[in-house]
């Protein structure tokens, strides 16, 4: 019976598993991808380089009877540099593309912004004829970065329009609100990290794929499974089962370490659910990528190294590591990035799982697991039974 062929094969896999010899790094080719890796990630830093942000705009005093202080405003956020700006008819819009990860922060010019700061202008030492308004400031709270950039940027956005080049401190009848994360929290550097660690945990699977295979492939079991009734079909099927079971065993394990230290992400059941199903598309990829290694290496100690020319650019360039520039447009060939992006918005953003740009990075994920594992798949067949 074909089923119970794979379940058996599925048994012993596991057995196996648990006698894996000691990893062995590739003594020349691993530091050539590690510093090539980290010189990518890492290069700007300490160069002066500009953080690009994106901003949306919504300016709710367009029919004030003193425009050009809005005009202003505009004008001085859109001269820093590295601001892109996008205006927005309305605030619903504004948030569900802050909510979803599209922009770094998004602003709301209140109305009689421009009244406030004609009133200051009028009486500058009278506060008590001032008409107070409040510049809102929503910040994705996904990005460390933003959430500790940007208000003082709005501050001097703010000073520069009512005061220009010769911009103080002084009281103003204009604020700027406190930077609202969609909902009003404080995160450690950890909650930043927590995403991106889920990826990199079981990115792994890659080296235990290719290491385990290409062991099975020597000691010549291939070609005596190739002798019994088991079709090449069984044996694969046997192997992806076997290593989604460990993909579910090492997310529930990260998930269960988060919990005890104290993690706690702002989503529900539901979104908990969501994580999971991406992890587990995300070890497909990594089965993909681990039968591609297995294929190419002639041992099982090569391949434990040559598994890190897959492993590497989606640690540095799709978890946790700080992109910019070059890097960010790398990371969007790196499946963990579409991983991390999600688990970011559900976890850090709170966005709830009907939000389209999570499904988008599964369907994203679930296609190149699914390509990478038919790709590993017939290079192995192909190459690796004769």
């Amino acid at each position: 019976m074909a089923l119970r062929r794979t379940l058996a094969l599925v048994k012993k896999n596991m057995k196996m598993f648990t006698r894996q010899p000691a990893v062995l790094f590739l003594l020349l080719l691993f530091p050539i991808i590690v510093t090539a890796t980290f010189g990518l990630a890492f290069g700007g830093m300490g160069q002066g380089g500009v953080t690009n942000f994106d901003i949306g705009l919504l300016n709710l005093d367009a029919v004030s009877t003193d425009p050009q202080w809005t005009n202003s405003f505009e004008g001085n956020l859109t001269e820093l540099e590295g601001i892109t700006v996008t205006y927005f008819d309305d605030n619903a819009s504004g948030q569900s593309e802050l909510l979803q990860g599209n922009m770094d922060a998004f602003i709301v010019i209140p109305e009689g912004f421009g009244d406030s700061c004609t009133s200051y202008w009028n009486s500058p030492f009278d506060g008590s004829s001032w008409i107070n308004t409040t510049v809102e400031l929503y910040v994705d709270s996904g990005s460390m970065i933003a959430s500790s950039a940007i208000p003082p940027l709005i501050q001097q956005v703010v000073l520069k329009t009512m005061f220009g080049n010769d911009a103080t401190t002084l009281d103003l009848p204009v604020d700027i609100g406190s930077p609202t994360l969609v909902e009003a929290s404080y995160f450690t550097q950890w909650d930043f990290m927590a995403p991106g660690i889920f990826a990199f945990a079981s990115i792994f699977m890659i080296m235990i794929v290719a290491q385990s295979l290409t062991e099975e492939r020597d000691g010549g079991l291939l070609k005596r499974l190739g002798t019994t009734p088991l079709k090449s079909h069984e044996f694969m099927l046997s192997q992806v089962i076997s290593y989604m079971l460990i993909a579910v065993v090492q997310v529930f394990l990260v998930f269960a370490a988060s919990f005890l230290i104290g993690y706690r992400p702002a989503t529900d059941a539901a979104g908990l659910g969501f994580a999971f199903a991406i992890l587990l598309a995300f070890s497909l990829v990594n089965v993909g990528f681990g039968l591609i290694a297995a294929t190419i290496s002639k041992s099982a100690e090569i391949a434990s190294g040559l598994s890190f020319i897959f492993i590497m650019p989606q640690m540095f360039f799709g978890t946790f590591m700080p992109l910019g520039g070059l890097t960010e447009t790398i990371s969007r060939f790196m499946p963990s990035n579409y991983v991390t992006e999600a688990i970011t918005t559900l976890f850090l953003r709170g966005a709830p799982v009907t939000t389209l740009s999570i499904w988008s990075n599964l369907g994203i994920v679930l296609v190149s697991g699914l390509v990478l594992l038919l790709i590993g798949v017939v290079l192995f067949r192909r190459y690796s039974t004769r």
